[in-house]
């Protein structure tokens, strides 16, 4: 198995850029993916307390995305809300404004001091989740991340899930969006059903429409100039693992510059791709397309699955077997349906997925159950972008992915 580190990677990549912070943040309004709320749900069944116990949470983050309170978590009707927290003042005021919360903390390193709060969610930059969560989970507090599980560093891979070992009484979750779209919650009951078999064919498309020249997204000292596609991979690669809770064994991958040679220019890490496709070799011994891509075209978060007896693009299509297998699954009970969320909490974003992910978060603590993307599935979403970028730089060279468990 080839492992290559960070700092290595980087050495022999290019040198780090200088960096800068960003001025004030900016609402989500016209950020691709937040316009995105069409969904359904079984409307039949009405949302049931399971306890009228409330958690005392913290939020951390209010960027570009604003994206701390884009999971209705401060209006779950299981949740206090202790406190918020943003390193720039003026976001921090705002967030606390709009989350109607009287306590705030300038950082994550202050708000982990408090121990009135029992779970943080950490809207942070990317390449700080591993850490901020390892932050929380040590200082005893349950910890839900934005996506990915780490950026950049595959040492923060290891990192996050030894401290996970070391605090399995504590609930640990990315908020992959993907995971709550209604087709890949479908797709996932019903793979657990036994309907599809195994999966033969599976692919997952991040396709965020980029006009050629323009700006990056704002972002917390510019980590997103610093960095490629496939570091950003597991709204794509949700489509395999957010199905069958199985893993990637394997990836070539290759990348796509700007085809014009003047436009090359190295990032921060020495990236030139604007979008990279992998092939991954899965666990059952199934292949998987999964794309990061910036380009025209229109705004994707997507995927489909082909399996012994059917396949779903969509809606679920199979043979005759496949048919039975389903009518059966649909005889036993399996529901395919989204179940309905509290009162008070929005679907919201990204698919219908916001609300249902801070939801599954709270549930889960009051539960003692583990959430809907829990280390092990958060690393097998991310960790496979990693060793894809690699294998693009080395022109499609098969790289082995590490196989993680608890």
């Amino acid at each position: 198995m080839t492992q290559v580190s960070r700092r290595s990677f980087l050495a022999a990549s290019a040198a780090a850029a200088a960096s800068s912070l960003p001025g004030t943040a900016r609402a989500a309004e016209g950020i691709a993916g937040f316009d995105q709320t069409k969904t359904d749900y079984d409307r039949t069944k009405e949302w049931k307390p399971f306890s009228d116990r409330k958690v005392r949470l913290g939020i951390v983050g209010h960027g570009v995305c604003q994206f701390g309170l884009a999971f209705d978590l401060q209006n779950h009707p299981n949740v206090e809300l202790v406190a918020v927290s943003d390193l720039f003042p003026d976001r921090c005021a705002d967030m606390a404004r709009k989350a109607k919360c009287e306590k705030t903390y300038p950082s994550l390193e202050e708000m982990v001091k408090d121990d009135s709060i029992e779970a943080i969610y950490c809207a942070t930059d990317a390449p700080a989740h591993a850490r901020h969560a390892i932050l929380c989970l040590e200082h005893g507090k349950h910890v839900a991340t934005a996506v990915p599980a780490f950026r950049g560093d595959i040492e923060d891979a290891e990192k996050l899930l030894e401290c996970c070992r070391k605090n399995k009484g504590l609930v640990y979750a990315m908020f992959e969006t993907s995971t709550f779209h209604d087709d890949l919650y479908a797709m996932e009951q019903l793979f657990a059903a036994g309907v599809f078999g195994n999966l033969v064919y599976s692919e997952g498309e991040y396709c965020h429409p980029k006009s050629m020249g323009a700006a990056t997204l704002g972002s917390y000292k510019d980590w997103r100039k610093k960095g490629c596609p496939m570091w950003y991979p597991t709204h794509a690669t949700a489509y395999y693992i957010g199905v069958t809770h199985q893993s990637f064994v394997d990836v070539s991958c290759q990348g796509t510059p700007y085809a014009d040679p003047s436009l090359r220019v190295p990032n921060a890490i020495g990236n030139i791709f604007r979008s990279e496709v992998g092939l991954f070799r899965t666990t059952e011994g199934g292949l998987s397309r999964m794309m990061v891509c910036n380009s025209q075209g229109e705004y994707l978060e997507a995927g489909r699955i082909r399996g012994d007896y059917a396949g779903f693009n969509k809606t679920f299509v199979g043979d005759a077997a496949g048919k039975k297998r389903y009518d059966e699954a649909i005889k036993r009970g399996v529901q395919i349906k989204k179940y309905a969320l509290p009162p008070g909490v929005q679907p919201g974003g990204h698919g219908g997925s916001h609300g249902y992910l801070g939801d599954d978060f709270i549930d889960a603590i009051l539960r003692g159950r583990k959430p809907r993307v829990d280390v092990i599935d958060a690393l097998n979403m991310t960790v496979p972008g990693y060793y894809a970028h690699l294998s693009a730089v080395k022109d499609g060279e098969t790289m082995k992915i590490p196989q993680y468990t608890l």
